[in-house]
């Protein structure tokens, strides 16, 4: 039986004592990180020199950071109710003040999305790795510790721990362990809202060293409010749910495309008619309707994913999740979500627990092991994933730019996408979003080329962005081209046109179909309208943590975040919110940021940009 402890103090000193001074410690991806166990460690290794100290991790999760007077007193209140009494990871907080001791290294192999751009250390000690491949690379270091959350659970007297939310690369390693391929101390932490999973990572307390467990240390999880889904993700969420087939197979990426894809299938499968409205509006022609996989899901879906969100519990509370491989529907290998997401896990009968089973990455992402099994459970697959540009010749940007900064990594995209090729009948579809705003205008994200790959042309099959599916499997380069065109926003055809046209890509009397011509965000929000005013496509289908008011402002922030790139766009956002006189719903969001009653020239600047971009979020 492990070792039991209530200090987080006593139990470093324990591992330091039974490991030695060199500690490469393992810590999970996203959720399952023990912080006060962590927290310890760095401060022991802080205090002693002769302690070297290493992290292996991804993702490591850190409250948001307000910029300006409006942000701060939006986020503020949603920080105190949402992460209160979260423990900040103090080697986060070093690594981004450049104030690291020379004796402890951080090593992530996936960042936050965004969030360690020009953080020199962590760029310099950033490791680029399939997330299959990380357990080796863990091993190959030497790592002797891995500290983990779990969850407790007693039946007959005898304890038990769930690795949970994070059976990822811990089930991985461990096998390696009792192959005697490696040798390290399972350290767990307790969490009283971490859920008990059931399957793999179910253990035996013989399985760790060292256990910490009381209510000093109990934390509320990390729980990451849902974002609302605009217009453009929902569209391309509306396409993709075109391309899935009933009977088939779902492995869905990060994101909040992922949350509209699913809301998409819901509506496909509870409103069929109103489905295929949507969709003869959002198409550039009625007639592409013929093409797509339309039909509610009478077998239902299996879904095997290395993350498992909220969205996931919606597709099996639809009937849509339903398909049983060995009488479960969903395979992940970790969790994140809100906390009405941990409530629902939490809250599950054994019976609905069963149906979802946490495996290793190894089982999700790969087909290596068992691979008759998984290739029977996994036919029609299609494994949906997010880049952040794409080429004309189909390559995908989707982890990093190419000055060398890493966005966040690559995770499991390539995994996926290896496997679409592999399977018989199994496809890739990488969403891109067609424009971003940068600087003082939009820019295109379909490129006629980037200095940074990570899913490469030859490896090319679907694209979907909000203007419609580019199809490029097997495609010649001009076929391809063409149909990246197709899919790219209108602002931006022409110059891709003569981009490859002057590479000898393109047939110079090729022109764009005219029907595709009409690539505007305008012909999306128009589309979508009658749905959205329906109820069909919520902002928050999955649930939110955010009040109402928080709700409606949360689109304004974003319109108000979007003018600040551009001067005269937030002088003419000042003025009209100058000329407005906000209704009753825009004075409660006003009231919410403190703004009801402005004391200064500045707050009264935000009242009326913010009255403006209130006005204008109703507006679409």
């Amino acid at each position: 039986m492990p070792k039991l402890f209530s200090d987080p103090e006593a139990i470093a000193e324990d591992i330091i004592r039974d490991v030695g001074t060199d500690l490469v410690v393992g810590l999970p991806l996203g959720l399952g990180k023990a912080n006060h166990i962590a927290n310890a460690l760095y401060a022991r290794a802080a205090a002693d020199r002769s302690i070297n100290l290493t992290f292996f991790t991804a993702l490591t999760l850190q409250k948001p950071k307000p910029k300006n007077l409006v942000q701060w007193r939006f986020v503020a209140p949603v920080i105190d109710r949402l992460f209160g009494g979260y423990p900040d990871l103090t080697y986060a907080d070093a690594l981004r003040a450049n104030a690291l001791p020379p004796n402890i290294q951080v090593i992530e192999f996936f960042f936050l999305a965004g969030r360690w751009l020009h953080v020199p250390f962590a760029q310099q000690h950033y490791i680029s790795a399939n997330y299959t491949h990380a357990s080796s690379y863990l091993l190959a270091r030497g790592l002797n510790v891995v500290t983990q959350l779990v969850a407790r659970r007693v039946v007959d007297g005898v304890t038990r721990y769930s690795l949970s939310c994070n059976t990822d690369t811990t089930l991985d390693i461990l096998r390696a362990r009792t192959e005697g391929r490696a040798s390290f101390k399972l350290i767990g932490q307790v969490n009283s809202e971490l859920p008990f999973m059931p399957g793999a990572g179910d253990l035996p307390g013989e399985e760790f060293s060292a256990v910490l467990d009381g209510p000093a240390t109990d934390f509320p999880l990390f729980a990451p409010p849902s974002e609302p889904i605009t217009d453009t993700r929902y569209a391309i969420g509306l396409h993709a749910a075109g391309l899935v087939r009933d009977g088939g197979t779902l492995q869905i990426g990060i994101g909040q495309v992922g949350d509209a894809l699913a809301q998409g299938l819901i509506v496909r499968h509870r409103d069929n008619a109103q489905y295929q409205g949507i969709m003869k509006r959002l198409l550039p022609g009625p007639e592409q309707l013929a093409g797509l996989d339309t039909g509610s899901f009478d077998k239902g879906l299996y879904g095997v994913s290395e993350m498992v969100f909220a969205a996931f519990l919606g597709l099996i509370d639809a009937g849509i999740l339903k398909r049983e491989v060995d009488g479960v529907v969903l395979h992940g290998a970790f969790f994140l979500g809100p906390k009405s997401f941990y409530r629902s896990l939490r809250e599950m009968t054994p019976d609905q627990s069963a149906r979802i089973e946490m495996m290793p990455v190894s089982f999700t992402n790969e087909l290596y092991g068992d691979e008759d099994r998984k290739r029977a459970a996994r036919v029609d697959a299609r494994f949906v994933n997010s880049a952040m540009m794409a080429t004309l010749m189909g390559a995908a940007n989707s982890d990093g730019l190419e000055n060398g900064q890493v966005v966040s990594g690559v995770g499991g995209q390539y995994n996926f996408v290896a496997q679409a090729f592999a399977l018989h009948g199994a496809r890739s579809i990488l969403t891109v979003e067609a424009t971003r705003q940068a600087g003082r205008g939009p820019q295109s994200n379909i490129r006629w080329s980037y200095g940074h790959e990570t899913i490469p042309r030859h490896l090319r099959d679907i694209v979907v962005t909000e203007y419609g599916v580019a199809d490029l499997r097997g495609k010649s380069d001009t076929d391809v081209i063409a149909a990246m065109l197709r899919v790219a926003d209108s602002r931006f055809q022409d110059e891709l046109v003569r981009q490859a046209k002057d590479a000898g890509k393109l047939l110079k009397n090729y022109e764009i179909p005219a029907a595709h011509r009409e690539n505007y965000p305008e012909r999306i929000a128009n589309a979508l309208r009658p749905a959205r005013e329906a109820g069909l496509l919520p902002s928050f289908p999955f649930g939110s943590d955010f009040t109402d008011a928080e709700q409606r402002l949360l689109p304004a922030l974003l319109i108000l975040q979007d003018a600040e790139r551009a001067p005269l766009r937030l002088a003419g956002l000042l003025w009209q919110g100058l000329t407005h006189t906000p209704n009753a719903a825009d004075r409660e969001c006003l009231a919410r940021l403190g703004l009801d009653r402005p004391a200064n020239l500045s707050e009264r600047a935000y009242r009326a940009l913010l009255s403006a971009a209130l006005a204008r979020s109703r507006a679409g």
